[in-house]
């Protein structure tokens, strides 16, 4: 008899740490690619022996899934690229506002939502790459001024397609309303020599063969593409220095409205937002730390110092729909 009440309640005890141990996994969806927070989450797992379960893809298809699985979803956290995104899943009623000092603390308020249903994790500039060659800096000195004339046949974009371009011009909106914006963005199209390339590293690239002498790109994409060489012919140049700074954008993330383990899931925003993790989750990717208490990675660092633009990124969702209408009038495709 002894021995039936001792394995009953080593049964017991036994399927107790089981659903505990089964309650403490962490299912985040992803738009962050693999390689960049692989490390962050097994570090995460070695510190603290919580399990985090993650799959990967675009942020639209993540969000649509999220959707449709309403109050059966498996998501605890949506981890997605842009502010735009953001913003939109929370606007969708994805995300949850949740209450956390910590986040508030490490994550300056325009990087995160008014409401605190999502908080940036790392930082992009989207700023102005030109060929050394062909350009001297004293030439630049703002976004607007890539219209002038002098940039005929000069000025290389990416497509308008790519959200980080609907940001852009969305933050232009909110500085300066869609007449002056619309015509920054006629007066750039008038001056590229050939179309919109898909993609930041194929500007970046064309800027160094010669077939323009000016790109707007993110920070990171110029890092990567110096990192494999070194000898290209490019440098940063950071505008809007005497007005409103630098576009910033970010990457974040947000608690799921219908998340089955909320509380792991906010320790778990929280650490990412530390200074533990934030030199790490950033440096992975060559972009800046979102907590102002964390240094960049040396070769970020490297690019200098600037002034970013002040605004609260949750306005690239709020105009992003204007901006598309506003790129398409003014045939940047």
């Amino acid at each position: 008899m002894k021995k039936i009440i001792t394995l009953a309640i080593t049964t017991i005890m036994v399927a107790a740490w089981s659903a505990s141990a089964f309650a403490a996994d962490i299912i985040v969806y992803s738009a962050r690619k693999e390689h960049l927070i692989k490390p962050l989450f097994e570090a995460y797992t070695a510190e603290t022996g919580v399990k985090i379960k993650y799959i990967t893809g675009k942020a639209g298809a993540l969000l649509e899934r999220i959707k449709a699985e309403g109050a059966n979803t498996s998501a605890d956290l949506f981890i997605t690229v842009d502010a735009g995104n953001l913003w939109y899943a929370a606007e969708e009623g994805v995300l949850a506002p949740i209450k956390s000092a910590t986040l508030e603390k490490n994550v300056p308020s325009h990087l995160r939502d008014p409401q605190n249903r999502w908080f940036g994790l790392s930082v992009r500039a989207r700023t102005i790459v030109y060929n050394k060659n062909k350009v001297s800096p004293e030439e630049l000195s703002t976004y607007e001024a890539l219209g002038d004339s002098k940039w005929n046949k000069r000025l290389l974009l990416r497509t308008s397609k790519k959200v980080y371009n609907q940001s852009l011009v969305a933050s232009f909106i909110a500085d300066n309303g869609e007449v002056e914006t619309e015509k920054v963005i006629k007066s750039w199209i008038a001056n590229l020599p050939v179309a919109p390339f898909s993609s930041d590293t194929k500007a970046l690239e064309a800027v160094a063969a010669g077939v323009g002498d000016v790109a707007i790109v993110n920070t990171y994409y110029f890092g990567r593409l110096l990192k494999k060489n070194p000898e290209l012919p490019l440098a940063i140049f950071w505008p809007n220095q005497k007005t409103n700074g630098v576009h910033m954008n970010a990457s974040g993330a947000g608690v799921t409205a219908n998340a089955k383990n909320k509380k792991e899931a906010i320790k778990l925003l929280e650490w990412l937002s530390s200074d533990k993790a934030q030199g790490k989750f950033a440096a992975l990717n060559l972009e800046y730390p979102v907590n102002p208490e964390v240094k960049p990675d040396p070769i970020v660092a490297a690019w200098g110092e600037f002034k970013g633009n002040p605004m609260n990124v949750s306005n690239y969702g709020k105009f992003q729909a204007e901006a598309i209408k506003l790129m398409d009038r003014a045939g940047y495709k």
